[in-house]
């Protein structure tokens, strides 16, 4: 069973404040200096970028191309894939369960919501429903209210009720190990079948949730939006051993450090291969 872990991040750098006052005409020619300074920066940062390789500021365009990703971007990804191996050996998903049943239970309940509410929930809801039958008989109202704390709460009993439903209809009360089972089920996508089939079936399976779909842009793995596409994108780059820890371990860096407001540079292990910090760094400069 895998246990939060709390980590202290580090503490973000303080802002600096402009300061007010002068005349208009001061005032006017500030503004303009700004404007040409930031102007400056821009193109400064263009200018970097464009000197780069298209699939690297980019990502691959995978869309009908028959030859696959760049070696490139290939060579990339796996450096990227064993530096994180490096940072974090042993990734563990962060909801706390015993069985498929739990851990699908958990992902559903992590929708909008942190995974150490998740857990503070789960640890009475498990005792009290032990199986899909117990989840089924339960008025909706009591289910509504053992889970209230974690948002969207009658959506989310609505969608356990269901799961539930079709487990004991259509699988004899047991989470089926297969993706096309999984996604059959109401409520349940990609995301969650990945996160269940990896971690309680030993299925290869690349999860792109929030922190992954902003880390495969940063690092320039990928230039889809959609989760579908950068998950096909992700897995091309790497072989399908790779792709559970490889998620699992995306992840975690981006909850705990390539943040999305404030991203601690200085303490990533990726900084050579990030076009974002790379551009970042051509601005600053």
């Amino acid at each position: 069973m895998a246990k939060s872990k709390s980590r202290k991040a580090p503490a973000a750098k303080g802002r600096k404040t402009r300061q007010g006052g002068g005349s208009k005409e001061g005032t006017s020619a500030a503004g303009k200096s700004r404007k040409q300074a930031r102007g400056a920066a821009r193109k400064g940062r263009t200018a970097a970028v464009a000197r780069q390789p298209a699939d690297v500021r980019r990502g691959p365009a995978l869309e009908g191309a028959a030859t696959g990703p760049p070696p490139e971007l290939v060579a990339r990804a796996r450096q990227v894939d064993a530096r994180l191996a490096t940072a974090r050996p042993e990734p563990q998903v962060e909801l706390d369960h015993t069985s498929a049943l739990e851990l699908l239970v958990a992902t559903t309940l992590a929708a909008q919501c942190t995974d150490e509410r998740v857990n503070q929930v789960t640890a009475r809801l498990f005792t009290k429903y032990p199986r899909p039958a117990d989840y089924v008989a339960v008025p909706l109202e009591e289910l509504e209210e053992d889970i209230r704390t974690t948002g969207f709460f009658r959506q989310k009993a609505r969608s356990l009720r269901g799961i539930m439903e079709d487990l004991e209809a259509r699988f004899g009360g047991e989470v089926p190990g297969d993706m096309a089972s999984l996604t059959s089920l109401p409520g349940v996508g990609r995301k969650t079948a990945n996160v269940v089939l990896a971690h309680s079936f030993g299925v290869p399976g690349l999860v792109v949730d929030t922190h992954v779909t902003r880390l495969a842009a940063r690092l320039g793995l990928t230039s889809r939006k959609d989760a579908d596409k950068i998950e096909a994108d992700l897995c091309a780059l790497l072989p399908p051993e790779r792709w559970s820890d490889f998620g699992t371990r995306l992840v975690l860096h981006g909850r705990y450090v390539c943040r999305a407001r404030q991203p601690q540079c200085d303490l990533c292990p990726l900084r050579d291969l990030c076009p974002h910090y790379q551009g970042q760094e051509t601005a600053d400069g």
